[in-house]
């Protein structure tokens, strides 16, 4: 039996009880009944047990996030084979308390500000189903490891730079609960350096900015010259996670 200061039921509870962090309100989309429990200041949640290998997440301090995950562990709330998002905590850890067979670092990173104009930014365009074809080809040439794709039921829009009836850059709205999300933002190999990752950002961020009051994304945390970019953008506000498989 988890041994918790209390627990919570639906979405609205998890939101409360983490003060509506901007992660969470991504984490967590619209229709989703997760179950939640708080423990020694962290904030776990696992979604109904239909739902596929993603099973959760949980904020808050390291230690208390491990415990608490452990005790969902040991209850049966989640399985081996589903994930879950935990902050950011030593891989070797990771691998013994949980059998972790994969975990993957990463940074969470959301701004509230429209960020400082790019030159080209007004080239950014929303694309349409007429042109699947050209992002398919872009992805797999530019970023084949992408898991963002023109098939992908869960991209809301698509978004892309034109030069010469070439798509040169492009990038996915996977927004999926209260704040706009970034994702799968790709540049032509021949392309690169040239400002078309900057542009590309700027111009989707105002774009969702018209719609949320939050727009966020996702970097691998050995991603340094993406880091940089986004926080020369204005996403500065910042939440070190590990995505972590469980064995």
């Amino acid at each position: 039996m988890i041994d918790t200061d209390r627990e919570l039921a639906g979405r609205a509870a998890v939101l409360a009880a983490t003060d509506n962090h901007p992660y969470v309100r991504h984490a967590l989309r619209r229709d989703d009944r997760p179950r939640g429990w708080v423990r020694d200041g962290a904030v776990a949640w696992v979604l109904p047990a239909a739902e596929n290998d993603r099973a959760g997440g949980v904020v808050g301090p390291v230690d208390a996030a491990v415990e608490l995950v452990a005790a969902l562990v040991t209850d049966g709330f989640v399985r081996p084979g589903q994930y879950l998002q935990l902050p950011r905590a030593d891989r070797r850890l990771l691998v013994d308390r949980f059998g972790a067979t994969r975990v993957d670092d990463w940074d969470f990173l959301w701004t509230t500000a429209a960020p400082p104009r790019q030159p080209g930014q007004e080239r950014v365009v929303r694309l349409g189903p007429a042109d699947h074809p050209a992002l398919s080809a872009l992805i797999d040439d530019a970023f084949p490891t992408s898991s963002s794709r023109p098939e992908d039921p869960t991209v809301v829009d698509w978004y892309g730079r034109w030069e010469a009836k070439r798509l040169v850059a492009c990038g996915a709205d996977r927004s999926r609960g209260d704040i706009g999300f970034l994702a799968g933002l790709t540049v032509a190999r021949d392309r690169r350096g040239r400002g078309l990752g900057a542009a590309l950002t700027v111009g989707m961020t105002r774009a969702l900015l018209t719609r949320y009051d939050q727009v966020g994304l996702g970097v691998y945390a050995d991603n340094l010259a993406a880091l940089r970019l986004y926080r020369r953008l204005g996403f500065t506000g910042t939440l070190r996670r590990s995505s972590v498989w469980l064995g």
